[in-house]
């Protein structure tokens, strides 16, 4: 982040599920980084309340304070509401770093207690995904939270916002006028959108096994991208503009019947395999999951626009755990300039030209165009020209939770979700669910450390096309 940028407002952060592996990994890990580039205020303190008797270590923070308790237990929130009466600050952000299941109750149990009003400070709440599980549990999710607060103070995250390469798309787009008139149905031939795991599902086996590959990345990271890729430009640098971009290509997306589902998506589930020359189990030995489970660890599909900008330009999506490599990337492929010249040349036509966005675990870009073999034969090879932010900005990754931290403590939400762009999302997802509960794509299977399912590689070939490689 920017050192040119100032310091957030003066808060308290009360993280909830402060003893788990998000505030360990990421939340903490984040804080310090603020802290050291100073974008953090001089009044800034973090309130942590789990049920672990064990604060997690909070390095380089200097005032930390931890509540130890159940988010039932009525003492413990006693002692929440009296710390942060000693703060000289009112503005107070509240992160919920807890499973689904309790994001209601620790809400509600905020208002009832009367934290939420703004009263001389702003209060914010920061949700983790997933938020719903279909769109009428998204749509329930939203009325409860809108009952008990303003939309404008619920702040429904997606770490993925908060990569680099991803909020670069939108500068990479409309700021460069070599590829800015060359986005749109003209000269690109198709879009992939492929988000990769070499993990299995972990210890989160029992709420993967209802979850799902489907559930679990399509309408928050996948749809992220998508609505980025495919958005028309906003009309100013604020967070409704985005959003009314955002929404516009979920509502484009041409519906899916339960008829689709059998030539236009995948479903498949991992079996033993290698990952890195280790033998790995499949999904139904995972620990928590049913040995006779049909949830998908794969999912993938093809959807339409039904826009000006994208007519006639297929967008393929997929996410998978166990494969190959972990990638998350865009691919944008660029349609074949006339080849008569290299059919009288008896040379074999060039590949397309591809624009290769890296999200992780390398933040590059990368466009692959076409080069004339040195030597007497008039031969094509594909070369790249690329782009590493790490080498370029001589900065190193960090946890890309900095910005999405510090854009909530300013108050600015253009990285966070609104509850139509999460309702229009699962709108989609709920029609490929439709068609799989219908039968109309049956699980398959796939190895352990491979490319994915032969399905995937045969819904592209139909169209005469290929994923590009994990």
């Amino acid at each position: 982040m920017s050192s040119v940028l100032p310091p957030a407002d003066p808060c308290t952060l009360v993280i909830f599920g402060a003893s788990g592996d998000l505030t360990k990994r990421l939340l903490l890990p984040s804080l310090v980084n603020l802290a050291e580039d100073g974008l953090l205020p001089a009044e800034f303190s973090v309130i942590g309340f789990a049920r672990s008797a064990t604060p997690p270590e909070a390095h380089g923070l200097a005032d930390f304070d931890y509540i130890s308790g159940d988010f039932a237990n009525e003492a413990a929130w006693d002692r929440l509401v009296a710390s942060l009466a000693e703060r000289p600050t009112r503005n107070c952000l509240f992160y919920l770093a807890v499973g689904p299941e309790q994001f209601l109750n620790v809400a509600e149990r905020l208002a009832s207690r009367g934290l939420l009003e703004e009263r001389g400070g702003w209060r914010r709440v920061v949700v983790e995904k997933p938020f719903g599980t279909d769109l009428a549990s998204a749509r329930a999710l939203n009325h409860r939270l809108q009952a008990i607060m303003r939309e404008e103070q619920v702040y429904r995250i997606d770490h993925y916002l908060g990569k680099e390469t991803v909020q670069n798309i939108l500068v990479f787009r409309f700021g460069n006028g070599i590829f800015e008139p060359i986005w749109n149905r003209r000269y690109i031939d198709h879009i992939q959108i492929s988000v990769a795991e070499t993990l299995g599902v972990e210890m989160r086996g029992g709420y993967y096994d209802q979850a799902g590959a489907l559930r679990d990345m399509v309408p928050n990271h996948l749809f992220q991208i998508l609505t980025l890729t495919a958005m028309e430009p906003v009309s100013a640098l604020g967070a409704q503009a985005l959003h009314n971009e955002q929404i516009k290509v979920l509502q484009a997306i041409e519906p899916l019947t339960p008829d689709d589902a059998g030539l236009t998506t995948v479903r498949a589930q991992y079996e033993q395999g290698q990952i890195d020359g280790i033998r790995v189990r499949g999904y139904r030995e995972e620990p928590r999951v049913n040995p006779r489970s049909s949830t998908e660890t794969y999912a993938a599909f093809k959807l339409s626009l039904d826009n000006w900008r994208w007519a006639g330009v297929p967008f393929y999506l997929r996410t998978g755990k166990r494969l190959a490599a972990k990638k998350s990337e865009v691919v944008i492929e660029f349609k074949q300039p006339p080849l008569a010249l290299f059919r009288q040349a008896s040379m074999r036509p060039p590949e397309p030209n591809q624009l290769i966005i890296a999200i992780q675990p390398d933040e590059t870009i990368k466009l692959r165009m076409s080069a004339k073999v040195p030597g007497p034969d008039l031969t094509a090879s594909p070369v790249e020209m690329r782009f590493n932010y790490e080498d370029h900005f001589g900065v190193e990754q960090k946890t890309g939770y900095e910005t999405l931290l510090y854009d909530v403590m300013t108050g600015d939400r253009s990285l966070y979700k609104h509850a139509d762009v999460i309702e229009a999302g699962w709108a989609v997802v709920d029609q490929i669910v439709r068609g799989w509960s219908e039968g109309r794509c049956g699980l398959t299977r796939y190895a352990a450390g491979s490319q994915g399912p032969a399905a995937a590689d045969a819904m592209l070939a139909r169209d005469g096309r290929r994923w590009r490689a994990v």
